[in-house]
């Protein structure tokens, strides 16, 4: 058993503070975008571009992560606390949410150059596992979405929750949704799956879902939600509806000539 008692604050200089999950976007939208420019991007062209993307994916997962998170897992308290939306360092933010916010930014941008959509939104797909991965470890950090009680060596107790041993459940979804997926999303890559834009982003919403689907089984549910038809939590819900729309992408573009 490991004590988890992580302070959630990574610097403070005075009364400012640098929290791990802020740092944790920062670090991942950094080294994404290292990735994208150093490995990924063969076209002069979309390297400019993709600068000036930045912005606006910045944007689509903040307001989407923010504004997802008041609407799929909170609206009731939103609703009435509206203000609070804006209280991101409040905490809460949707995966699910902000992927919807990058996919609208990304239209938004393609639409303003007159390209397709899915050759940002490939990059994006094959560089998002490393934000995932760096979220959710700074998740564990935090001590938020932890895991359900257990009894197997390697379970955590959360002194800032209770005394209860819990899975990481944060760690699991970092090695799959984070490393895992990287190098499957990596493998058809350099199998030339950009040569059809769209391919790399059905691929990452599959087998996200996929991975996010069991991880749930794991994770302690919202507690102001907690389980939904089937016995199932929102995440796994909105995780078969991404599958659909990756499979139904896939197909798709596979075919496409």
């Amino acid at each position: 058993m490991f004590i988890n008692n992580f302070d959630p604050v990574a610097l403070q200089f005075f009364s400012l503070e640098l929290r791990w999950y802020s740092l944790s976007y920062i670090i991942g939208i950094i080294f994404g975008w290292f990735y994208c420019r150093k490995k990924l991007i063969k076209d002069p062209n979309i390297s400019i571009l993709f600068d000036d993307f930045i912005t606006y994916l910045i944007i689509g997962i903040i307001l989407g992560g923010r504004f997802g998170y008041a609407l799929f897992y909170n609206l009731k308290y939103y609703l009435e606390n509206p203000i609070e939306i804006l209280m991101v360092w409040n905490g809460g933010m949707s995966f699910h949410g902000g992927l919807i916010g990058v996919i609208i930014a990304t239209i938004v941008f393609s639409k303003k150059h007159k390209l397709n959509q899915f050759i940002f939104l490939d990059l994006v797909s094959l560089s998002a596992p490393i934000g995932i991965f760096f979220g959710r470890i700074a998740n564990f950090i935090n001590s938020e979405l932890y895991g359900k009680a257990t009894n197997v060596p390697w379970s955590v107790k959360f002194v800032l929750i209770d005394n209860v041993e819990r899975h990481p459940s944060q760690l699991y979804e970092a090695f799959f949704e984070g490393i895992i997926l990287f190098f499957i999303l990596g493998y058809f890559y350099n199998k030339n799956y950009l040569k059809k834009p769209g391919l790399i982003s059905a691929l990452f919403l599959i087998f996200y879902s996929l991975f996010r689907f069991v991880a749930e089984f794991f994770r302690s549910p919202d507690p102001q939600i907690g389980y939904l038809i089937l016995n199932l939590t929102l995440g796994q819900i909105m995780s078969i509806i991404f599958l659909a729309f990756g499979t139904l992408l896939f197909l798709k573009k596979k075919n496409e000539n």
